[in-house]
């Protein structure tokens, strides 16, 4: 992947770190999966989300797509 994808992902992955809990390692692989502009969703969509289960939900709504 590129440089802005891996800087997307990674501050997709500290803002869930920091929003919901430590994201689980199979849930890492499924976020770095994501498009650029995916990643953009989930960075607005994870504003919304409490529990590791409202990421969960949003990840295979985007695999259903």
């Amino acid at each position: 992947m590129s440089g802005l994808h891996d800087g997307k992902e990674q501050l997709i992955i500290r803002q869930i770190n920091r929003r919901i809990g430590d994201v689980d390692p199979i849930l890492s692989s499924r976020i770095a999966e994501l498009t650029p502009p995916q990643l953009d969703d989930l960075g607005e969509a994870l504003l919304d989300f409490t529990n590791v289960a409202d990421l969960e939900r949003w990840l295979t709504t985007q695999s259903a797509a």
